[in-house]
């Protein structure tokens, strides 16, 4: 049987979310640079665990300098709202969530308009976040 495609081809296909799961958690550092989607690793206090490259470069970020940082307050402050922390703290909470919804980076250099998965890992105890455009196709990091 073949393995899993570990490359998300968009945040809104459920059936792949379990294949999407167990792909990212093993994923390295360098494989999930290769993704076109921004992909952050959160623990279940929202501290960044890993941060990709393409995240990196759309939110102007220094991609290891992430790393350790509380997302919600120290890196996208502006993330710290319901729609947001707070679908993480409950899915935390419940150690479970898979929660899409749109949101709007406010980057100062090029604000954004993205779709946004946020998934709990019971493997891994964590929460990774998916950032795709805002129709859930890969972004373009310029």
């Amino acid at each position: 049987m073949p393995a899993p495609d570990p490359t998300p081809q968009s945040p809104h296909r459920p059936a792949s979310t379990d294949a999407l799961l167990d792909a990212a958690d093993r994923m390295t550092p360098e494989e999930l640079d290769q993704l076109p989607y921004g992909m952050i690793q959160l623990d279940t206090s929202g501290r960044i665990l890993k941060y990709n490259l393409v995240e990196s470069r759309l939110a102007a970020l220094p991609q290891q300098a992430q790393i350790g940082k509380h997302f919600f307050t120290e890196v996208a402050p502006c993330t710290k709202v319901q729609q947001f922390y707070g679908r993480f703290k409950d899915g935390v909470m419940h150690e479970s969530l898979d929660a899409t919804f749109t949101y709007h980076f406010a980057f100062k250099q090029a604000p954004r308009d993205v779709t946004v998965r946020l998934f709990y890992s019971r493997r891994t105890r964590t929460v990774w976040v998916m950032i795709a455009d805002h129709e859930g196709k890969p972004l373009v990091a310029g």
